[in-house]
């Protein structure tokens, strides 16, 4: 997770606090003399005992639920990759990318980047800079690739549902490119059903088969 909902989580949270310290408060208040009620601040009666507690249990009861909801709907982000025939033309075979969500309800796409690296370029420990989708495949067009022969990167917009238990297409990659590129992170980013912002980096390019012989058995049914 690298993002809460500030409306459904820090409210609440907000509400909490302020709940707990009205309610020390009156507890202060309701066990002092009557001569120092009689002054600022102590004369100022916020709530009444029964008040001040109902409205403490009332708000943590709140965010506990919506903490054990917001779990609930998490969505398990995975994916996997495995080699297939049918995506590149004449039927070649091609390593082909799935993401999945493996939770219950959907997760929404936010944004979706990439980074490639090729055979020969150095390796960086993290990546430091995220590409679109059309950048990629510029990169690989002027390094000689062809698009749609070679590879193909799905066009995954804002707004794309994952469905719970469902799998979304990412990319196949044909030998050519296989040769050509060392490897390909895809950083996916999803806002669950209340709010959340959830992250992950897909290291497309592990585990790759670079020369494939023969299509790999299915797991599970792909889309």
């Amino acid at each position: 997770m690298v993002q809460r909902s500030a409306l459904y989580s820090r409210l609440l949270a907000l509400l909490a606090v302020l709940a707990a310290v009205a309610f020390v408060y009156t507890v202060v208040r309701e066990n002092l003399p009557p001569r120092l009620t009689a002054d600022w601040p102590w004369k100022l009666r916020l709530l009444d005992f029964q008040s001040a507690t109902a409205a403490v249990i009332a708000t943590v009861g709140a965010a506990l639920a919506r903490a054990q909801y917001a779990r609930a709907v998490r969505p398990a982000l995975g994916y996997t990759c495995r080699v297939l025939a049918g995506h590149a033309p004449g039927g070649a075979l091609a390593w082909s990318c799935h993401a999945f969500n493996g939770a219950q309800d959907v997760a929404v796409v936010t944004a979706v980047g990439y980074q490639v690296r090729f055979t020969g370029e150095p390796e960086q420990p993290e990546p430091s800079s995220w590409s679109d989708r059309d950048e990629v495949v510029a990169a690989c067009v002027a390094r000689g690739l062809v698009d749609r022969q070679d590879l193909w990167i799905d066009l995954i917009g804002a707004g794309r549902p994952i469905p719970g238990q469902g799998t979304m297409f990412l990319a196949w990659f044909a030998e050519r490119a296989l040769a050509d590129i060392e490897t390909v992170l895809v950083r996916v980013r999803v806002v669950d059903r209340v709010g959340d912002v959830h992250e992950r980096v897909l290291d497309l390019f592990r585990g790759v088969n670079r020369h494939p012989a023969a299509p790999d058995p299915h797991p599970f049914q792909l889309d």
